[in-house]
């Protein structure tokens, strides 16, 4: 169907002033047909006077004159579009490895440049059209977010189970000629991706700096649902001190050659192998933090930026839930923040039972998972719960588990906080106050 769907009008905006309404169209600016919210927001970015078509929900075509001060927005909002559908098989899938009786929306794997843009989604660009490149080009879409995990062409066809696909290297070196800033990765899978042809990867995208921005490497998940899958190693605590030894001496030597970090190690390699982390001037502007690398440095130099600061809360005891990989960093967090708070913060590592153990992280942890591990378990005065375990917006765990179904069977008061040390320290102050 033609044009944008208008889910809101912010009242009181042009768009409520002009009598649009939610449930009409938005088909053109200025005559240019707008697709998605990119075209809106190329056309609508730096025009003053425009030339909206809408089409009412009764069938009617208005054609509405604008006129606004710089920058000053229309009041609208759209609904979101269905993301292009991935048609890579790669071995190392997490979709193909979820358990039954999730949500419906979590088995979708999508495989859209637009999401790249706009939400810092990972696509392998195997679908790209000749179109979509030339839109990307012309629209300056950038930066975009690429899964390479191999240069080497016919390694990248058996590592993501489809044939025919466009060489990766070719494709960003279109890009990099149209200037379009790249973050990439490369989830690695031992004793495929890695040794010579990580070498040749790293070389290749180190190549294309600086449109080629960064370069994360990051290990293979696997859960305990691989019926009737490949078999594949995971990257155990030997494999990741190995790897570590193997590896940061060139991350630091490229970010010397390139003048800025440029090759990132996932903070799971440091976890798994016990080792410390790089310092933090690794890690630059943190450019692949939503990939899981560097949240933990940071983590640790915000707490102590918090401590430094902390002082007397009160006198309450609650239980802080968190999963197993981020138990060490968060427990040693709180017992100092005890000291400071006068609180008595108890830690409680959850063991993922829906995916497997081997799956350690907090934003895998169901409801479920939370209601076996504190079984018996007194919170006392709450249970303080991380937004990285719940769907932003709904207060949903993976398995459905709501927060107030969570209160319910716990029998306790749930509170939920931001997943930072500053965000986790507010909620204290706030808690106290309520209480």
């Amino acid at each position: 169907m033609a044009g944008l769907l208008i889910d809101v009008v912010s009242p009181g905006s042009i768009a409520d002033e002009l009598e649009v309404l939610a449930g009409d169209r938005l088909l053109t600016v200025n005559g240019r047909p707008v697709r998605d919210l990119i075209d809106y927001s190329y056309c609508t970015a730096y025009e003053e006077q425009l030339l909206l078509e809408i089409e009412k929900q009764n069938g009617e075509i208005w054609e509405l004159e604008v006129e606004r001060g710089d920058g000053e927005p229309l009041g609208l909002t759209f609904t979101a579009p269905a993301p292009a559908r991935c048609a890579n098989n790669c071995l190392f899938c997490f979709v193909h490895q979820l358990p039954k009786g999730l949500r419906k929306a979590l088995y979708i794997k999508d495989e859209d440049y637009r999401l790249s843009f706009l939400n810092g989604n990972y696509v392998t660009l195997t679908n790209l059209s000749r179109s979509a490149l030339k839109r990307i080009t012309e629209q300056r879409l950038s930066p975009l977010y690429i899964s390479v995990h191999t240069t080497n062409p016919h390694l990248r066809e058996r590592l993501l189970g489809k044939s025919g696909i466009p060489p990766i290297l070719e494709q960003l070196q279109k890009l990099a000629a149209a200037r379009i800033i790249m973050h990439t990765q490369v989830v690695l899978c031992p004793g495929l991706n890695d040794g010579e042809e990580l070498q040749r990867t790293v070389e290749d995208l180190a190549a294309l700096f600086p449109t080629v921005q960064s370069l994360a490497i990051v290990p293979l998940g696997l859960t305990a649902h691989r019926q009737k899958l490949p078999s594949l190693t995971p990257v155990d605590a030997e494999y990741a001190r190995r790897f570590i030894a193997r590896w940061q001496p060139d991350s630091e030597a490229l970010r010397r050659k390139l003048r800025q970090p440029f090759l990132f190690l996932a903070d799971e390699f440091f976890l798994k192998a016990d080792l410390p982390f790089p310092s933090i001037k690794e890690y630059g502007d943190f450019p692949q933090i939503e990939n899981g690398v560097g949240m933990v440095p940071l983590f640790k130099k915000e707490a102590a930026q918090v401590l430094r600061r902390a002082t007397t809360v009160g006198k309450f005891r609650a239980t802080v839930v968190t999963g197993v990989s981020s138990f060490p960093f968060v427990s040693d967090f709180l017992e100092n923040l005890e000291e400071k708070s006068g609180l008595e913060l108890v830690p409680f590592a959850v063991e993922n039972r829906l995916f497997g153990a081997s799956v350690t992280v907090s934003g895998l942890v169901s409801g479920n998972d939370i209601i076996a591990a504190l079984d018996g378990h007194e919170t006392g005065a709450a249970l303080l719960v991380p937004d990285v375990m719940v769907k932003e917006g709904e207060g949903l765990f993976l398995d459905d588990i709501s927060l107030v179904e969570l209160e319910h069977r716990l029998g306790c008061q749930i509170v939920l906080f931001d997943s930072t040390p500053r965000g986790f320290y507010k909620m204290l102050k706030n808690l106290q106050k309520d209480a």
